[in-house]
């Protein structure tokens, strides 16, 4: 089978929403203050109830930085998280609910720590000292080395070396890894971090044809070795630029444009760029292969972006979860948990309930709990039939059970009103009217188009900053003329 067709028979395999979740502050098992795998796998059912279908797991693998995308083994489970053993039983227990998990996958570059770097550092003879770039001259992204007059690139930091991926040996080994997860730790794909700078070529160090060229073999070995498997990529860049890694290299990526256009949208109550970028990414690929979302761990949170805005943050939950594509909600998004830059603040435990730590460890937190917790919490709003969490069930449901939610496509609705935002979702069965007030003013309702009605009465007046779902049906075709 050619590669491009091995690519595009897996469509029934992708999941449905995708739930980011960073162990480390998820939950945790045995008091230590860092939550690992067994309170993950403990906290499989929550994920579940939110309708998702699949796991990104930041990284897991052995790292000496709290965030794990510096690699020291990529064989062995962060010993704070827990065993090789406990990921495999996490692992049987998310395939027990139906629920596929994909790692973050640091291809990039290393930590510094890593053996190879080191060995490399310290004997120009090591047999490594190829799959690291060096330089007697430095410049910018170069780091002088601690041993001797000379440089190695790194492009986000002196501790993560990058790799040289135009050394054969480093894409054998980048293969190696991926089948290693795939095969003994049964993952089902993987989310690859910061792929656009992969391969550098003179001053340019993203997007390269090289780039292009390495991702095209290792998303065709992926596919080759695990048929089902499910990658996407981080290219965080403009849709011009994103839509260059199809249609044969990874299977689907992060639509970055969409994410900012939804959030400029609810941010400033005008739907602006939202439905053109949508229909830039439908028009060039199936709504499998990318991936709207809010926010995620690198980014400011949605009700802190907002600024507390509580209708704002349903509102954009539910453009999300109505929009095609592979929506990813990044964990405590469903409560409206706050966070800010600096990177840990945005990466804070989760919110379980309102005893030590917030219920999520019974010891002292690894990281503070952001203010909210006593209200932006999972007991609290469990019992709340109209909070964030609630909805947020809600529309996972309807998503699941409404194939046109699934995979029809988005047909706009034209509203006359920059404020209102309105579009169809419609397969051969279905069909589904979303209808969003992004002003803080009420708006006259849309009309729709003559084709469709309304299983129910469409509202005269749309509420300000909120949104509304109908389901639709087709008219009959008029007779024939006699």
């Amino acid at each position: 089978m050619l590669p491009l067709l091995a690519l595009l028979v897996q469509t029934a395999g992708h999941p449905n929403v995708c739930y980011e979740v960073f162990v480390r502050s998820f939950y945790d098992s045995d008091g230590d203050g860092i939550g690992d795998l067994r309170g993950l796998t403990q906290k499989l059912d929550y994920i579940k109830g939110l309708g998702a279908d699949c796991i990104w797991l930041m990284p897991v693998a052995e790292s000496p930085s709290y965030h794990g995308y510096d690699v020291t083994n990529y064989y062995k489970i962060e010993p704070d998280y827990g065993t090789n053993d406990d990921f495999k039983a996490f692992m049987a227990a998310a395939h027990q609910r139906g629920i596929k998990v994909l790692v973050d996958l640091v291809l990039n570059h290393v930590s510094n720590e890593h053996p190879y770097f080191q060995q490399a550092l310290r004997d120009t003879l090591a047999p490594h000292r190829n799959w690291f770039r060096w330089s007697k001259t430095g410049g910018n992204n170069w780091h002088k080395s601690p041993v001797r007059d000379e440089y190695y690139y790194g492009l986000f930091w002196s501790g993560m070396p990058d790799l040289n991926f135009e050394h054969p040996a480093v894409m054998g080994e980048a293969k190696w890894v991926a089948r290693y997860w795939l095969d003994s730790l049964g993952v089902d794909g993987f989310r690859l971090d910061a792929i656009r700078h992969l391969i550098e070529v003179g001053d340019s160090n993203a997007n390269t044809g090289a780039t292009h060229r390495a991702l095209r073999e290792y998303g065709q070995y992926i596919r080759m070795v695990a048929p089902k498997s499910y990658t996407i990529g981080e290219v965080w860049d403009n849709v011009e630029n994103i839509l260059t890694y199809y249609p044969d290299q990874l299977d689907a990526y992060f639509a970055f444009p969409i994410s900012d256009a939804l959030m400029d949208a609810v941010q400033s109550e005008k739907a602006g760029r939202l439905i053109p970028t949508v229909l830039q990414f439908q028009a060039a690929q199936p709504a499998w292969r990318w991936a709207p979302f809010q926010r995620n761990h690198d980014q400011t949170r949605t009700m802190t972006f907002l600024k507390n805005d509580a209708q704002g943050a349903r509102l954009a939950a539910t453009i999300l979860m109505t929009l095609p594509g592979v929506p990813f909600i990044y964990y405590g998004e469903e409560l409206g948990m706050t966070g800010d830059k600096p990177d840990e603040r945005l990466r804070t435990p989760m919110h379980w309930g309102v005893g030590n730590a917030a219920g999520f460890s019974s010891g002292k937190a690894w990281e503070a709990l952001q203010p909210d917790s006593l209200t932006a919490n999972v007991a609290a709003q469990e019992r709340d039939p109209n909070s964030l969490l609630t909805l947020y069930r809600r529309l996972g449901a309807q998503r699941a059970a409404n194939s046109a939610l699934k995979t029809g496509q988005l047909i706009p609705v034209e509203t006359g009103n920059e404020a209102v935002l309105a579009y169809i979702r419609a397969d051969s069965a279905r069909a589904v009217l979303v209808v969003a007030n992004l002003g803080k003013t009420a708006a006259p309702n849309v009309t729709l188009p003559a084709e469709y009605r309304s299983r129910t009465p469409l509202a005269r007046t749309l509420a300000p900053r909120r949104a509304y779902i109908y389901e639709l049906t087709k008219r009959p075709p008029p007779p024939p003329p006699r």
